[in-house]
């Protein structure tokens, strides 16, 4: 046996690296995958949506780059409100993440399969949720790793898909209605656009930003974390905001309106009209592989959180603590996270995103007011910070991440209600009637780090 002590987790990532994975877990596709479901919300206003998406983001993406600075290390969310509020606030906002995990990669799931249905309409929906739960599922039993060679050359192909469809969309308005179209303002606004309407698109649309706050969790392997962590941040929720709202607006521009005859595939007959049946096929491809992808990521991700959840007792270590003997993956969690995406075969993608959005904008809301928290107890210290940095942005950031929560799909608000009630009781439980601190989730490698199989 080594016992050599652990060195720690090894510091190599450089912004640019921070970055780029950022962006390629965000999935720069996705604002295509949701383009018919946030148009229909819209009325034909997708662009005016994802810039008020941007709006909260690019606040909230403050407020973390302050907290990643003040607390360099994993744990994200949970950390920061953890450490700048109250323990138990911290475990209730990890709870309210925790459905983010569970629901992520079932969204993933449906959005593939419901292209996939729009190519081969004879094949049931349920035939391809199926199908990718059980290879994704089977795949990350036998612990499949993805290299970050395999993640840049993801990148790569999502960003020339994402440049063709723009330019093929720009030429299909250039020859059916001239340059002057270009320069109009329907993408933006027309005669359908009401404040709710866009209110309810925007809370949808933030979805397709979730993954710039997930760098935080690199923060103990970036190098110099207290100026890259949040530089990066700051710059994946700038530039992944402003490729999706360039891409809305061609994509608007080429489909005036929010009606369509399949909105949950409403970006593969948009692609057909524009580039054909060829480019259709290219584009299919390209957002299936970016979908089964991101479905092994998410499934692993979640099974990964809950083995540590599992191991440090917040959930019980018998059943989510346990790790395959051959394999040495958390194969139950795994499993677990497989039979709550078929929940998909019975949703829409409106309803499915606005359950992820739910514990996102639980999360946003507390990181920013975890900012208030820090400067209102540095104040006391006697330690100044800036007003405009620590308390004015962090509250509008809060403001607009409560107005957005506000305005999810109603079933979504139910459900995420009854999680954050089944927290609250599992939490009494745990704490003796709040009497004691909960367990606290540790996030150092070597503690949770899973075994690999040689």
């Amino acid at each position: 046996m080594d016992n050599t002590p652990a060195q720690g987790l090894n510091r190599a990532l450089t912004l640019r690296s921070v970055v780029v994975f950022g962006l390629a877990y965000m999935t720069p596709m996705i604002v295509l995958g949701t383009f018919g479901v946030v148009a229909e919300s819209t009325g034909g206003a997708v662009p005016t949506a994802y810039l008020l998406a941007l709006l909260a983001m690019l606040f909230t993406a403050h407020s973390y780059g302050k907290m990643a600075a003040a607390h360099p290390v994993a744990g994200s969310a949970y950390t920061y409100v953890r450490r700048a509020i109250d323990s138990r606030v911290g475990f209730l906002v990890g709870w309210a993440t925790l459905l983010d995990y569970f629901f992520l990669p079932m969204v993933i799931w449906l959005i593939g399969g419901a292209y996939l249905q729009a190519q081969f309409p004879g094949v049931p929906l349920w035939v391809w949720i199926v199908g990718f739960i059980v290879l994704t599922t089977a795949l990350n039993v036998r612990g499949i790793r993805t290299a970050q060679r395999a993640n840049d050359l993801l990148m790569a192909f999502q960003v020339l898909v994402i440049g063709i469809f723009i330019a093929l969309s720009l030429r299909h308005v250039l020859v059916a209605e001239g340059v002057g179209t270009l320069a109009g303002s329907a993408p933006f606004a027309n005669d359908a656009t009401t404040l709710a309407g866009i209110s309810a698109g925007a809370a949808i649309a933030a979805y397709s930003f979730l993954g710039f706050d997930a760098v935080t969790t690199l923060t103990e392997e970036t190098i110099d974390p207290k100026r890259t962590m949040p530089r990066a941040i700051v710059l994946i929720a700038l530039i992944g905001g402003g490729i999706f709202v360039a891409v809305a607006w061609a994509t608007q521009l080429a489909h005036p309106g929010g009606t369509f005859d399949e909105p949950d595939s409403a970006a593969f007959g948009i692609a057909r009209t524009i580039g054909g049946d060829l480019f259709s096929s290219v584009f299919l491809a390209g957002l299936v592989v970016a979908q089964f992808a991101s479905g092994i990521a998410a499934q692993a991700s979640t099974s990964r959180l809950l083995y540590a959840m599992g191991r440090d007792a917040v959930l019980p270590r018998r059943l989510f603590g346990r790790i395959h003997p051959r394999y040495r993956t958390p194969a139950l969690n795994i499993l677990l996270t497989g039979a709550v995406g078929l929940i998909a075969v019975r949703l829409n993608l409106t309803t499915s995103t606005s359950f992820i959005n739910f514990g996102a904008f639980v999360a946003f809301t507390f990181v920013n007011l975890a900012v208030i928290a820090t400067y209102l107890r540095e104040r006391r210290a006697g330690r100044r910070a800036g007003l405009l940095g620590s308390v004015i942005a962090p509250a509008i950031g809060a403001t607009v991440d409560i107005w957005l929560l506000t305005n999810l799909d109603s079933k979504a608000l139910v459900l995420g209600l009854v999680w954050l009630a089944v927290g609250i009781c599992y939490l009494a439980c745990l704490t003796r009637g709040f009497r004691t601190p909960p367990p606290e989730l540790t996030f150092e490698e070597e503690h949770h780090a899973l075994p690999e199989r040689v």
